[in-house]
């Protein structure tokens, strides 16, 4: 078995320049337009977990309240420093926060204090210190030592990121794609996903 893993918009872009899998999992937007483009199997689209984009702090550091938008907004100015994944790279909660900053009116005023990464390093950043908060997957947050979840962004600005199996539309193995998803959805594992940030 081999596993491949990475940005979502990374595997997005692998499915359509004809890279095939038995099955692929990321998040649901895209796998409805891969699904669109015949590149997943028909009705075989399945939603496996999800995970809110969320905020992260040093472990031992104060949490800000970010109950309100209010509240968040005052905790984002306030902050020296602010990490979270370049959305020009596809990281969807790099994407997603984007967004936010524009709706809060004050991406202009972020610009000076933020870090930009790659990938899903900002817990990393925030663990050792060099960023006051993270913005991420909670899924992304919950297995870095040294990083504590605070919680997902408040009210209108809440989003939930789904992430979506389908089998392969070219695969070779398609029962036994159909029998992994099962095993991914299935209660046996739920506690698993749990532990690592992930909800039903």
């Amino acid at each position: 078995m081999t596993i491949v893993y990475g940005l979502a918009a990374e595997m997005r872009k692998r499915v359509l320049d004809g890279d095939s899998a038995d099955v692929i999992l990321i998040v649901r937007p895209m796998m409805e337009d891969l699904q669109k483009q015949n590149k997943i199997a028909a009705d075989s689209l399945i939603n496996v977990v999800n995970t809110p984009v969320s905020i992260a702090v040093r472990a031992g550091a104060p949490k800000p309240n970010i109950a309100t938008v209010e509240a968040f907004k005052s905790a984002l100015l306030g902050a020296k420093s602010i990490v979270y994944a370049d959305p020009a790279k596809g990281g969807a909660s790099g994407v997603v926060f984007t967004g936010v900053l524009d709706r809060l009116d004050i991406a202009d005023q972020m610009k000076s204090k933020t870090i930009l990464v790659p990938g899903a390093q900002a817990p990393e950043i925030v663990a050792k210190g060099e960023a006051e908060l993270g913005v991420a997957q909670g899924s992304e947050i919950v297995p870095v030592a040294g990083a504590e979840l605070v919680g997902p962004m408040p009210g209108e600005l809440a989003t939930t990121t789904v992430f979506t199996a389908g089998i392969g539309a070219d695969s070779k193995s398609a029962a036994a794609a159909k029998e992994c998803v099962e095993f991914l959805t299935s209660a046996q594992v739920t506690f698993r996903f749990k532990a690592k940030g992930f909800d039903r």
